[in-house]
């Protein structure tokens, strides 16, 4: 099997003409190189030099024949090796990054935007989807990385990378039940009143039935739904009390089209998190995205 490394001194000592520069150029032992021009002759059963005393000529039987063909193989490698080391330095090609609507709206959107500011060439894909179906997007590779809603089940093809953003689930109401909002009241008494949850199978709602299970209230949903935009639009006209974290309607609280409803004792916090496949190559472009979020840490 070839040595390439032979083949590098081989070819450094050639176009050097000496040993002595040769091992200069390379960071070795003079008799480093010597031993190894040895044993890339003794391999091939050729000698590649003559040696005189103006130094290392290549002989015309042996080292003349296979100068062009050897500094063009190391060329070709050496270009394959920068192109591995501008993908692991550049901000090239696509990153493909999945999360729900309301994560790209509320969390996502001026990171994609900065983000795109500093690197233009990026091409950028969003796969919009519910928590559940963008890790199995991930996993299936059709996304490079997801944010979702925490928690999740531990899966071994999965790294979780801490919280990016905090959430806090809260009850909303309109004018409607503007009594609700006086004050702190117990979460039992919600149980009078229509209810609008999101659909089952979100972490959302697995968050929120975990919860309650816990202190032992039941509050079964007159309306199960996949949107929290929805929620918001059925909420403000009247047609029930919805669940649904503080962060994605901020403007609605300011506005006084909604109200907050606290309850004793309050929803937990919950928290959105970045996933990636575990163990997975993340190229550099991918890994620039991810650092934006650890600046703000």
């Amino acid at each position: 099997m070839a040595n390439l490394e032979l083949y590098r001194v081989f070819y450094t000592v050639a176009k050097c003409g000496s040993l002595t520069k040769a091992a200069e150029e390379l960071y070795i032992s003079q008799p480093a190189v010597s031993q190894s021009v040895k044993q890339l002759e003794n391999q091939l059963g050729i000698s590649l030099f003559n040696r005189t005393h103006r130094g290392m000529e290549l002989s015309a039987q042996g080292g003349k024949l296979i100068f062009s063909r050897v500094e063009q193989a190391l060329s070709l490698i050496d270009e394959a090796e920068n192109m591995i080391a501008q993908l692991n330095t550049s901000a090239t090609g696509t990153i493909r990054i999945g999360a729900s609507d309301m994560i790209f709206e509320y969390f996502l959107a001026d990171k994609i935007v900065e983000y795109h500011e500093k690197f233009p060439a990026v091409k950028i894909e969003l796969l919009s989807d519910l928590s559940p179906r963008t890790l199995e997007a991930l996993k299936a590779n059709r996304c490079d990385v997801c944010f979702v809603n925490l928690p999740i089940a531990l899966d071994p093809e999965l790294s979780v990378h801490g919280n990016c953003m905090r959430l806090t689930d809260i009850f909303i109401t309109n004018e409607k039940h503007i009594e609700l909002t006086r004050g702190v009241i117990p979460l039992a008494r919600l149980q009078d009143y229509p209810l609008i949850f999101l659909e089952q199978g979100t972490v959302a709602r697995k968050s929120l039935t975990n919860f309650l299970e816990n202190v032992g209230i039941d509050l079964k949903p007159s309306i199960e739904i996949g949107s929290w935009d929805l929620m918001k639009r059925l909420v403000i006209r009247g047609m029930g009390i919805g669940c649904i974290p503080r962060e994605y309607t901020l403007h609605r609280l300011a506005d006084k089209s909604l109200y907050e409803i606290k309850t004793d004792p309050p929803l937990p916090a919950r928290a959105v998190g970045m996933v990636l496949p575990k163990n997975a190559q993340i190229p550099y472009a991918l890994r620039a995205f991810i650092e934006l979020f650890q600046e703000d840490r």
